[in-house]
């Protein structure tokens, strides 16, 4: 497949465009609103075409997919400007501002006939795919699940991160995949209570808890923050063990994996060789193009996961639980 990139953002030169390139796919152009820089990052990885702007990337002819990693809240006009052009989609989580503009998209895509994928990166590699596979097997009496995404933001006061205007905040960076993680393990809940800080005076969470509760009594803790030292973590508590993954979303591509886990008194560690979990997303592109299946985590996955997203913001405006509809 040929890639175009949507931007020239910090995530794409430092993980998709080397990842497009560890497998059989390309980047055959790249865009940004400054021509110079999408020709500066064009010459760094010899990406062959550059354009000043997005309208002439996703106009232009030869690509057969997208990668947008924008701002949040300009993932969802772009992703369409994509589609309205015949291309497939691979968009940075989250995948919208909101869950009913999530639904937009998901369904424009759909009647596009284009595949949608949300990158969660973390879910396309095999330590995760081996920590459901405990989970689903070998626990018994799934209760609770505990999940983190903490780092320090620090000296980037104009960062897009912060724009309340952009779909800024630290769930929507970090705690999203702290909310991913826990409805892996447990599924959707039926309520969340949730509680805030803005410790910048942004305008934005930059530290968020919350906790998602089940009708069967199972539970989850969930937390994002731009104010901690770098935790990520999940594990899952079973009435006969747990699973614990740390760090347990962003693994560098040179770095070994590690799952810790205890099962009916029996612990062990396994461990991962490095792999990059980005290419395996990217590979995991082209197959459901290929295939006409749906994405691991295609549009009604990011369409559930804005909706814990959404509940919870309206849990630490109101100081209430509020059930997930």
């Amino acid at each position: 497949m040929r890639f175009g990139i949507i931007g020239t953002a910090g995530i794409a030169r430092k993980a998709l465009i080397p990842a497009i390139e560890r497998t059989e796919h390309t980047v055959d152009a790249i865009a940004s609103r400054d021509e110079s820089r999408a020709r500066s990052m064009a010459d760094e990885f010899d990406i062959p075409r550059a354009f000043g702007s997005y309208e002439a990337l996703v106009a232009a002819p030869e690509l057969d997919a997208v990668y947008n990693p924008l701002p949040n809240g300009r993932h969802a006009e772009w992703t369409k400007r994509a589609a309205d052009e015949g291309l497939h989609v691979l968009c940075e989580k989250p995948l919208t501002a909101d869950a009913d503009e999530a639904v937009s998209v998901v369904e424009y895509c759909r009647d596009a006939g284009v595949t949608l994928l949300e990158g969660f990166m973390y879910r396309y590699h095999p330590r995760t795919e081996r920590a459901v596979e405990l989970v689903e097997a070998e626990l018994e009496g799934v209760h609770a699940v505990n999940a983190s995404f903490k780092f320090r933001l620090d000296g980037r006061p104009d960062d897009v991160r912060l724009d309340p205007s952009l779909a800024g905040g630290a769930l929507m960076d970090v705690g999203c995949y702290a909310v991913s993680a826990a409805r892996l393990f447990l599924g959707e809940p039926d309520r969340v209570y949730a509680r805030t800080r803005d410790s910048r005076g942004a305008g934005v969470d930059t530290d968020l808890m919350g906790i998602l509760e089940y009708d069967d009594g199972a539970m989850a803790h969930v937390d994002g923050s731009f104010d901690a030292p770098e935790v990520q973590r999940y594990r899952v508590e079973a009435e006969n063990g747990w699973v614990e993954a740390q760090p347990a979303f962003n693994v560098a591509a040179d770095a070994p994996a590690t799952l810790e886990y205890a099962i009916d008194g029996e612990a062990d560690t396994e461990t991962f060789e490095p792999v990059d979990q980005y290419a395996e997303q990217v590979t995991a592109v082209a197959e459901c193009v290929d295939s006409g299946a749906e994405p691991r985590t295609g549009g009604q996955e990011a369409i559930a996961n804005m909706r814990v997203i959404d509940a919870l913001y309206e849990s630490a405006e109101r100081g209430a639980p509020v059930a997930v509809e």
